[in-house]
């Protein structure tokens, strides 16, 4: 992706104030794609490789924006989000290759893996959208973060 591409996907309409995202993923490559696809995005990302280190790290507040894995080893990406619901109330980008759920968990997103930057943008524009519209709905093109 040229510097021009991701300039052309960070600079819609949703995307003017950048999110702060806590990722969670157990897979380092996939992590650090992660990262990068969102920093190319416009947006302040953090990550982890476990549920266990986004809840010790998580302060409320701090985070706009959750997305995780769903299988991640020990505590799953879903348990996580349950914990973190319990304490406030955040957004949540599942980004997984796992097949979304038959009912879509309230304030969540599903992204499938992989993705490209453009349905990693269009899963943010969800989850932006004001609280009295659903933040929730598959995003399953296919795709692959692609770096510069």
């Amino acid at each position: 992706m040229s510097p021009h591409d991701a300039a052309g996907a960070a600079g819609s309409d949703d995307t003017c104030c950048g999110l702060r995202v806590l990722v969670v993923e157990d897979d380092p490559e996939v992590l650090e794609a992660s990262l990068e696809a969102l920093e190319l995005l416009g947006h302040w990302a953090t990550g982890v490789r476990s549920a266990e280190s986004a809840l010790d790290r998580f302060l409320e507040s701090a985070f706009d924006v959750l997305m995780a894995d769903v299988g991640l080893p020990a505590l799953s990406g879903l348990e996580l989000a349950d914990k973190l619901q319990a304490r406030c109330t955040l957004p949540i980008i599942f980004a997984t290759a796992s097949q979304p759920p038959s009912k879509p968990l309230p304030g969540t997103v599903w992204l499938s893996k992989p993705f490209g930057i453009e349905q990693l943008a269009q899963a943010l524009r969800q989850v932006r959208r004001p609280r009295t519209q659903p933040a929730s709905g598959p995003t399953q093109t296919p795709g692959t973060v692609e770096l510069p």
